[in-house]
């Protein structure tokens, strides 16, 4: 076997084996919320609500539903058995912020703690606005500069002769 073959060779054994993960075309790895059923459909439907509510703490930007992430399966298991053990929305919600804090909730609720990321975003947006209408100003008042007296006499000069600004000789001009 040729040299430039063998990583070939090695990477097709490895998927054989499987052992090159999902990426190369191994086994994947999955879930489904198939698995988490109550008898009652309204239990159901409250507990795909709760877990499109709460967020995936290792993706940090997918709910727990919709996360693959062996943490947000875990998360769906312990939600699920909560729930089956006749604890509340409230209930669940609570542990899951005592355990976690406020980070696992998509719309954390406002305190003292939370201010800056709910109030942020505006202060930095209001100091934005501001800066740009200083600036705005500033540039308007520069412009608006009434010319000194100095500068009036030498401007009536140069028009008086016939508008020639550059002070070279005519001849070495280009």
């Amino acid at each position: 076997m040729r040299l430039t073959t063998l990583p070939a060779a090695v990477l097709a054994g490895a998927v054989l084996l499987g052992l090159a993960g999902p990426q190369a075309g191994g086994p994947a790895l999955g879930f489904t919320l198939e698995e988490f059923t109550f008898d009652d459909p309204a239990k159901q439907t409250e507990f795909r609500d709760l877990i499109d509510q709460l967020r995936c703490l290792v993706c940090q930007n997918e709910s727990l539903s919709a996360s693959q992430a062996d943490l947000a399966q875990d998360l769906r298991r312990e939600v699920y058995e909560m729930m089956r053990a006749g604890k509340s929305k409230k209930e669940v919600v609570d542990f899951l912020v005592a355990r976690y804090g406020d980070f696992v909730l998509y719309s954390p609720p406002i305190k003292p703690s939370t201010y800056v990321l709910w109030f942020g975003p505006l202060a930095l947006g209001l100091l934005g606005a501001v800066v740009v209408l200083r600036t705005i100003r500033n540039k308007a008042k520069d412009r608006d500069t009434d010319l000194s007296e100095a500068e009036r006499l030498r401007l009536a000069g140069l028009l008086a002769q016939g508008g020639e600004t550059d002070p070279r000789p005519k001849g070495e001009r280009s």
